[in-house]
């Protein structure tokens, strides 16, 4: 796949000229459709259309081939047949042309012969410097531009958007893409660009981002994922999203077996891991969403991005009832509904009866109508209150309409974001927009929207891994030419900050009982060997060894389990170490996701871990207050502490530990698919933590399957 760079785009997103092969004088072909939408929407570049079928469409000269031109066109549609497309390529290579659409479907998501297809067309265009949208898509449209150059009708259905947009579609689907619109039309969003990717040949979902992302006219994208072909462009582009202000809303299919089969013979792409994308997602400020009106809902709330927003919501009510149903959805979702202050509540009571409630929700009851002053009041005082991030104001139309004038006036006055939700049909609700309040018309869907929406404004204000991930020094180190059993692998890990037990390599029961006596009883052995992952299922883990005796009975019998469970294991003798115990074990673990690079992995060590899933997820580097972020999302964090009375576990220690093994990861990286440390013994507060068994793969050679 060739790469082009943002700006080698333009020609495919903004032409200055435009030619159509394979032009129908019908709108309702795909080689009319486009030529229909540029003249009604009124582009102001050159309309090429081309097919020597017609001398004229649309009222355009048709021209008989691309040769014949009077110029080389910025931009060529080929709405021809999959078979066609090469030849035709080579043909505009040799015109000049700079960048191509191909409609075309029967390519790779074909089976063999579309493969070959789609081999051949992404060689020819490897040797060139032209820019290949497809195949197998829709086409674009610019709206700011009237740049349209796809055949969907869901520009003639929907309602025309009278001034510039700052939302841009991107999707890699052209359905969803059409779907997206239309419901975001719908809300009054107003577009930029319309994109969907096709089979992305030549052009990948991850360099229209990066377009978007350095596009002035683009202020919020609304994505749709199946496969990321380029993890690390994804993340450069998302971040520049983020340095730059701007919303990226992401829906990933692919979340059940099915979904991910669905996606495989879509597209011929498999789906990535689900939690995986969902942490990188985080981390890179993405909002993600799984619902089309979700999305346009998220669209229409960007507009007010830039007003003071978080996760601590103020509910205000005429109802008791509906005021605790928001509160119970907010905090399903993820949100706060803290305490009023003391003072704040005072401020309400003075205009709410003794019978409505002033902690939050505020109940104001409908006493509000007889003394509308109170409302503006009420939110002045909401305004400045440092307790809370965001105010949501439910009341049904005609009260949403005694209290318009005072909420936009409170929301011209100060930055913090009020919501509305009306159930009525408020005649005011234009008025609440275009004066910076949004307004919902139904419960579930401002829950939906809203939740995500002030995550997003709570993450973006604290996110610290944008700027360690372009800051952290990641010191390389080099595998060791002997194999990386566990004894080794805790050594590597060990010079970068991860604590070991003390413990000793034996050959012999003799070293095996002088390694004993030297670290004090009872202590544990385990066979060593780079070529036996799973100990405990070879019979090669001996506890609580008392005495001499003990030892030097275990060293026999884990030799002897050893070579019946896998005689072909190299096997260098048994680590001895010291029985340790502490208030929890955890599991720490490195793979090489293939989107988005090493990622880490943190729950529950032990077999507890593959039966309750409690973990949590990051993409690498993970510094101390991270990977303390990371425990404390863990269900089974109490364990750490101080769960019924147990004793506290070292957290502090932990998080320190975790820190330490990004660290090592990240400079084994280039030499590595995967480290685990399982488990990492969590002691009593104070006392430290410490690796109880380590595990490294070493990266496997290109083209080399995993076993």
């Amino acid at each position: 796949m060739t790469t082009p760079s943002a700006h080698r785009l333009e020609p495919l997103l903004n032409p200055r000229s435009i030619a159509i092969v394979g032009a129908s004088s019908n709108p309702a072909r795909i080689g009319g459709m486009p030529i229909a939408h540029l003249t009604k929407f009124g582009y102001q570049g050159r309309i090429y259309p081309v097919n020597p079928k017609y001398p004229e469409v649309f009222a355009l000269r048709c021209w008989p081939d691309i040769e014949s031109l009077p110029e080389a066109p910025d931009l060529v549609v080929l709405a021809i047949a999959a078979a066609e497309v090469e030849p035709m390529l080579r043909r505009c290579h040799a015109k000049g042309v700079r960048a191509v659409i191909v409609y075309a479907a029967g390519f790779a998501e074909a089976g063999a012969e579309g493969t070959a297809l789609q081999d051949a067309l992404e060689a020819f265009v490897a040797t060139t410097d032209m820019v290949v949208a497809g195949p197998n898509l829709m086409g674009f449209a610019n709206l700011n531009s009237q740049v349209h150059t796809s055949f969907a009708s869901v520009f003639n259905t929907s309602p025309m958007q009278a001034g510039r947009g700052s939302v841009s579609l991107l999707t890699q689907s052209g359905n969803v893409c059409a779907a997206v619109y239309a419901i975001a039309r719908r809300l009054g969003v107003d577009f930029s660009h319309f994109i969907n990717t096709g089979n992305e040949a030549c052009v990948d979902f991850a360099q229209y981002l990066d377009y978007l992302a350095q596009d002035e006219g683009t202020e919020v994208c609304i994505g749709y994922i199946e496969e990321l072909r380029d993890g690390p462009r994804f993340m450069c582009a998302a971040a520049e999203f983020a340095r730059r202000g701007k919303l990226l809303i992401a829906y990933k299919a692919g979340e059940t077996e099915k979904g991910s089969e669905a996606v495989r013979s879509h597209t011929s792409a498999l789906a990535g891991d689900q939690a995986i994308y969902q942490a990188a997602f985080r981390q890179l400020d993405i909002i993600q969403s799984n619902d089309f009106v979700q999305m346009g809902q998220l669209a229409h709330l960007a507009g007010f991005r830039q007003r003071s927003a978080g996760k601590r919501v103020a509910i205000i009510t005429i109802s008791g009832a509906l005021g605790a149903i928001l509160a119970d959805k907010f905090i399903g979702a993820g949100l706060d509904v803290p305490t009023l202050p003391q003072a704040l509540q005072d401020t309400l009571r003075a205009g709410i009866p003794d019978y409505g409630m002033v902690s939050n929700p505020v109940d104001v009851t409908g006493n509000v109508v007889n003394d509308p002053g109170f409302v503006r009041k009420a939110m002045e005082a909401l305004a400045l209150s440092d307790a809370i991030d965001a105010v949501v104001v439910y009341a049904p139309g005609y009260m949403l309409d005694r209290m318009a004038d005072d909420l936009c006036a409170v929301a011209a006055a100060h930055s913090r974001l009020f919501v509305a939700i009306d159930t009525g049909a408020a005649k005011t609700r234009e008025q609440l927009r275009t004066g910076g309040v949004p307004v919902f018309e139904d419960i579930g869907v401002a829950v939906s929207a809203l939740s995500p929406f002030l995550l997003w404004q709570e993450r973006r204000r604290h996110n610290r891994w944008l700027s360690l991930r372009e800051t952290v020094a990641v010191q390389r180190a080099s595998l060791p030419p002997v194999p990386a059993d566990e004894y080794r692998t805790k050594l590597l890990l060990a010079q970068h900050g991860v604590p070991a037990v003390a413990e000793r390599v034996a050959t012999s029961a003799d070293e095996a009982v002088d390694a004993a006596q030297a670290l004090g009883f009872p202590v544990v052995l385990k066979v060593l060997s780079a070529d036996i992952a799973h100990k405990t299922e070879a019979g090669g883990v001996k506890l609580r060894l008392a005495d001499a005796d003990a030892v030097r009975a275990a060293f026999g019998e884990i030799l002897a389990n050893a070579r019946r469970y896998d005689p072909a294991a190299r096997i260098e003798g048994v680590l001895v170490g010291k029985m340790e115990s502490g208030v929890a074990e955890l599991i720490m673990g490195a793979t090489r996701d293939p989107v988005f690079g090493m990622t880490l992995t943190v729950g529950l060590g032990g077999v507890l871990t593959e039966l309750y899933k409690d973990v949590s997820h990051r993409v690498l580097p993970v510094d101390e207050a991270m990977a303390g972020e990371m425990l404390r999302e863990l269900k089974a964090y109490p364990l750490l502490d101080g769960y019924r009375g147990r004793p506290c576990g070292d957290v502090e220690g932990a998080a320190q530990a975790i820190a330490a093994f990004s660290r090592a990861v990240l400079a084994l990286q280039e030499q590595v698919d995967e480290v685990e440390v399982n488990p990492l013994l969590v002691k009593e507060a104070g006392q430290g933590v410490c690796m109880l068994d380590a595990l490294l793969l070493p990266a496997r050679p290109a083209g080399k399957p995993a076993h």
